[in-house]
């Protein structure tokens, strides 16, 4: 219902104005704010007419660039592929980089072939390795685990990533590549999550471990007495030294490696033995990922039965972005929808909630997971990879992506502005984590299993965010190294290095609020001189004083009532107008419609939808403690974007509701047709109100892939009445662009699915087109029954989350599936007094900036008068009008 009306032309110019003068219009996006894509290559069988063609498509969709990450190969297609980093395979790569400039997209390089790092190269000696525990003492053995989805040349051992010597001979490969080719570098190298599975040793672990930490480890691993403290804390320094090995022997050398070719560096750590935050933050742009679906509540939101939980919930994606947050870094990237249904079986309707989810967890660079290469003219349903979903030109999603990528553009342009403002630090607390008994030495901190192995700081972190606050985690590391100013929370700790604990105790001399969840700490990790450390860790504990209570602290502080009081999901950051940008998004049955309490003070601010990309002056009032109360209007499945600023703005008010009229039912004449459909639909079908294609009495409409038209008319004697149309859609299956009156009027592609549409009607009949694109699940469960051969693809050929073949799908409902209604809307009118308050308001802002003396004059608009009271969306001044020539 959010649109903005048309204004004068002298008002408008004079807002347009007004806007770049006072930062109210949009960010200009860069190439960055657009979505990326994961673009597997299988058998790096591509050709030059197929990455143009791909490429293109990139572009058009308003993708902003790609990884690229060669994979298994597609059956009976070997004659085509070529080898990794071959001379063709650089000359293939040479082509793309010459294209991808030519179209401002750009390049980035998986550092390998599937995943993790390995190949030819790695021999058993430079391969991953185990520990073999025997009676004699601890032997290093091979694991034999080899690249996963590797591409042809890409095939091999995974290589030791403890061994620098194994990721030298690794890289070596690609300098001669690039050398011998002559191509450029990547623009970003990355580097997929630590899935190096057993890999808990090395052959000189044993030497370093005693060298650092002045005892022999093996002992403890060949008898782990249960309940024996020693044993837990020799465990705990065996698992600080293996972190410590990876960061060394492979995270730091390979950041400079890449760094030392021009390159930057992107990277999940998720997975990884290490702590989890110095991993993140050592790189230039942090990943974490998301992996199946969320619980969403929000009506009209497709609920597939088919789909597994979200193993990426906001707890596990803020610990990249706090990385970011904490250690500077611009962007905190995604790999964005993995597994989030089914092949064949995801919607742009239930991407966006996913997405939006992680916007208010700190993600500000969203990767699609991902876009398989297929030649041109491929057949359906092209190549494919082993996970969901397509975010290619043969995926279902592609004929209205551009919907949902302009819609992530819009919003990371708003959230890369400016800088995070989280309220607390709160205190990762990673030697606890490592001091657990647990079945194995090995801890690997890998995205399904956080929920068990860290649930107290999962729930931590949701504790302080359903109050309605934010808090980025934070490391030793990064504690005892970098200026802190903000409160620091410590959840419910017992050990803590010395260090960490002097610096809280420095913290809180030097005035920074240091909390204490329950208790304080009462000991050190780790086996190593543990006398000296507990002498001096009793000594500096003396400065941390008592515990409280989480209760005590919030009350302390001003949540954001979005949060706690409504339960929606919102970040906020500092802007580069003095006051804030907020991203908000109400991913629950939870209406919003009224006075909205920030926790930041304003004088004014701007609401920007960004699925229409409609903006305007939202009404903002402070409350009796100094903060801000701004009305906001958002139905369950929206989302918001708010800057706030210090002083007062001049800009186009937001059309707020006042009113909806009663409904406008279209539910005669409709004539349903199929432009485009795989099994070919001929003719028209007539029914007097919208229906689900799937049940009209022709077989290949229970089967078809496709687009239907769905014609009908809409007869309004006087469309002037209201002051907006709003086209309620109903249940859309699943994307619908509407055209009225022959001209584009736009796309339905989220909850709730509806479209603003009164400046495209006319006074009596009103010709409504809706084409309404559904999933191929249907069309695919008819190729298994049928037992047609698509799954053609190498080692995984097509991995599924339920049974191997897809025979036994219900037929999924198709096209427009319920009433169609035209909604009159009418808007909230602000009286002659709040209209005057304003005016004078903002008149004494103009009068502080500008010398000459400015007279207010409301500005009458087309509209009717309600109540005696003229609608005027905003006020001009005439000394402004001569100030900006208008």
């Amino acid at each position: 219902m959010r649109t903005r009306f048309l204004l004068s032309a002298a008002l408008g110019l004079l807002a347009a104005s007004a806007a770049f003068a006072q930062g109210t219009d949009w960010y200009t996006p860069t190439r960055e704010n657009k979505p990326f894509v994961r673009w597997w290559w299988l058998g790096s069988a591509v050709d030059r007419e197929g990455l143009t063609y791909n490429l293109e498509e990139f572009a058009k969709a308003g993708i902003g660039g790609y990884e690229v990450t060669p994979i298994y190969g597609v059956q009976g297609n070997e004659a085509n592929d070529i080898d990794y980093l071959s001379p063709k395979w650089m000359e293939m790569y040479k082509f793309l980089v010459a294209e991808s400039a030519r179209l401002d997209l750009q390049c980035d390089l998986n550092n390998g072939t599937g995943w993790p790092f390995g190949g030819p190269q790695i021999t058993p000696e430079l391969a991953a390795q185990k520990m073999e525990v025997g009676p004699d003492g601890v032997k290093s053995v091979q694991t034999g685990q080899k690249v996963k989805r590797a591409a042809p040349g890409g095939e091999g051992f995974v290589m030791d990533h403890y061994n620098p010597e194994a990721l030298k001979v690794y890289l070596d490969r690609f300098d001669k590549a690039f050398a011998q080719s002559g191509a450029s570098w990547p623009h970003t190298w990355f580097n997929d999550s630590y899935e190096v599975y057993g890999a808990n040793w090395t052959p000189k672990y044993a030497g370093i471990f005693r060298e650092r930490y002045g005892y022999d480890i093996e002992p403890y691993l060949q008898n782990p007495k249960a309940g024996d403290d020693s044993y837990d804390r020799a465990i705990a320094d065996y698992r600080e030294c293996l972190g410590t090995l990876l960061v060394e022997n492979f995270i730091d050398p390979w950041i400079a490696w890449c760094h030392g070719h021009g390159s930057l560096v992107r990277n999940q750590s998720h997975g990884s033995p290490a702590n989890l935050l110095d991993v993140y933050a050592a790189v230039d742009i942090p990943e974490c990922e998301t992996f199946g679906r969320s619980p969403f509540d929000i009506p009209g939101l497709r609920q597939d039965p088919i789909g597994r939980p979200n193993d990426g919930d906001p707890a596990v994606l803020k610990l990249a972005s706090s990385a970011a947050h904490v250690a500077g870094k611009k962007y905190t990237s995604s790999e964005t929808l993995t597994w989030m249904t089914e092949h064949f079986r995801t919607s742009l309707s239930q991407c966006k909630p996913e997405i939006d989810q992680m916007f208010a967890s700190g993600v500000n660079h969203v990767y699609f997971h991902g876009a398989p290469y297929s030649p041109k003219g491929a057949e359906f349903p092209g190549w494919l990879f082993y996970a969901s979903i397509n975010m290619s030109p043969t995926g279902s999603l592609w004929k209205d992506a551009p919907e949902l990528v302009k819609y992530i553009e819009r919003c990371q342009a708003f959230l890369t502005a400016g800088s995070p403002d989280s309220d607390f630090y709160l205190y990762f607390p990673v030697y606890d984590l490592w001091s657990s008994r647990t079945e194995t030495a090995y801890m690997m901190f890998d995205i399904h299993s956080m929920g068990r192995t860290m649930p107290d700081v999962k729930a931590a972190m949701n504790g302080i965010v359903a109050a309605g606050f934010d808090a980025d985690y934070i490391s030793d590391k990064q504690l005892c190294e970098r200026e802190i100013t903000k409160p620091v929370i410590v959840p419910a700790v017992k050990l803590m290095p010395v260090e960490t604990v002097r610096r809280l105790a420095e913290l809180k001399k030097q005035g920074v609020p240091v909390y204490f969840i329950g208790n304080v700490p009462k000991d050190v990790p780790g086996l190593h001189d543990l006398a000296a450390r507990r002498k001096a860790f009793k000594q500096a504990a003396k400065g941390l004083g008592k515990p409280t209570t989480i209760e005590k602290v919030f009350a302390a502080y001003k949540p954001e009532t979005f949060k706690s009081e409504l339960g929606g999901q919102m970040i906020r950051r500092r802007n580069e107008c003095g006051g804030w940008n907020y991203f908000a998004a109400m991913l629950r049955n939870q209406p919003v419609d009224g006075w909205v309490k920030l926790a930041t003070p304003a004088a004014a601010a701007m609401l920007y939808d960004a699925v229409s990309g409609t903006s305007g002056q939202a009404q903002v009032r402070t409350a009796a403690d100094g903060c801000a109360e701004i009305r906001l209007q958002l139905q369950p499945g929206e989302s918001i974007l708010i800057k706030t600023f210090p002083e007062a703005v001049q800009a186009p008010a937001w059309p707020y509701v006042a009113a909806c009229g009663e409904p406008v039912a279209i539910d005669r004449a409709w004539n349903i047709s199929f432009p485009e459909s795989a099994p070919e639909i001929k003719g028209n079908f007539f029914t007097d109100k919208p229906q689900d294609w799937t049940k009209l009495k022709v077989d290949a409409a229970k089967v078809n892939f496709g687009t239907a038209l769905y014609s009908s008319a809409i007869d309004l004697l006087h469309p002037e009445e209201a002051d907006e149309w709003v086209l309620d859609l109903g249940d859309v299956r699943e994307s619908a662009r509407v055209y009225i009156n022959g001209e584009y009027a736009g796309t339905a592609w989220s909850v709730p699915f509806r479209l603003p549409v009164g400046k495209f009607l006319k006074p009596g009949i009103n010709l409504l087109e809706v084409y309404v694109t559904n999933l191929p699940s249907n069309r695919i469960a008819d190729y298994d029954r049928r037992g047609v051969k698509w799954r053609i693809f190498k080692d995984a050929n097509v991995n599924t989350i339920g049974p191997k073949t897809f025979e036994g799908w219900a037929t999924d409902p198709s096209g427009l599936c319920s009433e169609v209604n035209l909604i009159p809307v009418h808007y909230d009118v602000p009286s002659s007094e709040t209209v005057l308050a304003q005016a004078r308001r903002v008149n004494d802002y103009f009068m502080q900036k500008f010398p000459d003396p400015l007279r207010v004059v409301p500005f009458p608009s087309r509209h009717k008068v309600y109540e005696g009271n003229i609608w005027t969306r905003g006020v001009y001044y005439e000394g402004l009008m001569a100030l900006y020539g208008v």
